[in-house]
């Protein structure tokens, strides 16, 4: 009898808070008919009904893309183009201050410390992500972060006039410290806030603003914008702009309603975030689908990550997680991305001819991601990433074999170009973005923030290393240092084809339980396996198994 009174409160409180949603439904019935057509997502039923793609939902989508994951790709590339400006400002002010200028050594040493301590400001960022979400929720805690571009942004904005390389470096730092937090707060957010038939099309989102920009720093980088010597502390500053547009609106969509209801047990609160992200008047399937992840956790705490490390219900998705997360950077993307003019240089690219190719590689870059963002909840997670990494191996050796023989056949320096066009293409089809998703997916709520700590670390701990050793590798190993990153591809392809289940379609308790039935069926005979409750997976009835077996791929 309590609970039928509970459920009338809450249809009540549900119709009362959405008398006001009519316009927000047509908009939401709308868009989803238009992306029906051009085959973004099929109608999907659950226990509500439909889940439809709203304006609120699609708006903080692109707001935090644009803000924060479009940043990251930015400040990947902006340093490629103004690199021998910077090499020169270095030289000028280390020559006024010393009475002689740096060598070529020491002065590349400065350059690759200026490119890679981005990557250690990510890898600190990464570390803070789990304190900055439990204590001012994910919304919170990427409008804060914003500041944090605001002030990178005056550090480099200023270097120049103030004489200071030192300036340049720590504005880096700063902003890898932001793209540290939000790299992994964003996917956080929107894995928390969609339904689970548009989990992958918005997830894959950000990483499209990666690409555009990419993108954004190779178009502005030309010589006829921001490409001169006296533009590039202007050039590096740009960052300001998305960053303030997502702190002035990014406070007027709620907070994640799984993490208002889940961790802060706000149920009105998190009701009103479901009406508004949702565009519908009954939200109480979601709400009990909730709320029995909390009942299932009643008894886990927020796990740190020492005790994700430790917690071997989990240790094959902590795996997976790490694999995924380290093989984005072991794959030589950041070399490719870091460096893609020496490459082209090498490659025999006139030298005029460079910045204009760099951009059409950019260009393509967006059109992989949109590929990847548009067929995702059709093909699914597992054939992208594959996909995405076995061409990238590919493409590895292929440059190899260019370099090697370009200077007996000319026409392979345009192998050499495509092949640097198909690693990046084949990296933002898939992997650019999947194992952001991945993470969020593979995880309950109390162990979600500690694997994006662990994956971030990861993730920005093999960045630095790839974009501080880089330059020397290719120094000394020449050509066959792309049959590393053509190793680790193929690898992690495996891995995933062996390991990772398919997860697209499927709420976070289903896909818990996929991976608990592949441990039963690795240890035991499936139907002797009992429910056993292990900090909140366990394994699963043998009523169930059945039924969750059917979901492996």
């Amino acid at each position: 009898m309590t609970r039928v009174v509970e459920n009338q409160v809450y249809v009540r409180m549900e119709m009362d808070l959405y008398r006001s949603g009519d316009s927000a439904e047509n908009r939401s019935f709308s868009l989803c008919s238009w992306l029906r057509k051009i085959g973004v997502f099929h109608d999907q039923k659950s226990s509500g009904g439909d889940q439809h793609l709203t304006f609120p939902l699609l708006s903080v989508t692109l707001l935090v893309s644009f803000g924060s994951s479009m940043l990251y790709g930015y400040n990947l590339a902006v340093v490629n183009s103004p690199a021998e400006h910077i090499k020169v400002f270095y030289n000028a002010t280390w020559s006024q201050r010393f009475g002689h200028g740096l060598g070529p050594a020491p002065l590349t040493l400065l350059y690759a410390l200026t490119v890679s301590i981005f990557a250690l400001g990510g890898l600190v960022g990464s570390l803070l992500v789990g304190v900055l979400v439990e204590r001012y929720g994910r919304n919170g805690a990427l409008s804060r972060s914003a500041l944090l571009v605001l002030l990178a942004g005056s550090f480099m904005g200023f270097s120049r006039e103030l004489g200071s390389p030192e300036m340049v470096i720590i504005g880096r730092s700063i902003t890898g410290l932001h793209s540290g937090i939000c790299l992994s707060v964003v996917p956080l957010y929107l894995g928390e806030i969609t339904p689970k038939n548009l989990r992958g099309f918005l997830g894959l989102m950000p990483s499209i603003f990666i690409c555009l920009g990419v993108f954004s720093a190779q178009v502005l980088g030309l010589p006829e914008l921001l490409g001169k010597d006296r533009f590039w502390p202007l050039f590096l500053s740009v960052v300001v702009v998305p960053a303030s547009l997502q702190l002035l609106l990014l406070h007027c969509f709620p907070e994640s309603p799984r993490y208002l209801l889940i961790e802060r047990n706000d149920i009105c609160g998190a009701t009103k975030a479901l009406h508004r992200f949702l565009g519908r008047p009954d939200v109480q399937d979601v709400i009990e689908e909730m709320k029995e992840e909390q009942r299932s956790l009643s008894s886990v705490e927020m796990v740190s990550v020492w005790q994700l490390l430790r917690d071997r219900s989990v240790r094959w998705q902590t795996l997976s997680v790490a694999v995924v997360s380290a093989g984005m950077q072991l794959s030589g993307i950041d070399a490719i991305w870091f460096y893609t003019n020496t490459i082209f240089e090498r490659a025999g690219i006139p030298t005029s001819q460079i910045p204009y190719t760099t951009m059409g590689t950019g260009a393509i870059e967006v059109v992989a991601g949109l590929i990847g963002c548009f067929t995702i909840e059709r093909v699914g997670r597992r054939p992208l990433i594959i996909t995405g990494f076995c061409a990238m191996g590919v493409c590895s050796a292929g440059i190899t074999i260019s370099l090697l023989l370009q200077a007996t056949l000319p026409w392979m320096r345009y192998l050499s170009v495509a092949c640097v066009v198909g690693i990046i293409a084949g990296f933002c089809m898939g992997p650019a973005g999947v194992p952001f998703l991945m993470t969020a997916e593979l995880f309950m709520q109390s162990h979600r923030p500690a694997a994006y700590i662990v994956g971030g670390s990861l993730n920005w701990l093999c960045n630095f290393t790839i974009g501080f050793i880089f330059p020397f590798l290719q120094m000394s190993a020449g050509a066959f240092c792309y049959l590393v990153f053509c190793g680790v591809c193929l690898l992690v392809a495996l891995y995933v084809y062996l390991v990772i289940p398919e997860t697209k379609n499927k709420t976070f308790m289903e896909i818990s339980h996929v991976f608990a039935t592949r441990r039963s069926v690795l240890s035991v005979p499936a139907r002797l396996t009992g429910m056993m409750k292990l900090n909140g997976y366990g394994t699963l009835q043998s009523s169930s198994l059945q039924a969750s077996a059917s979901n492996l791929p």
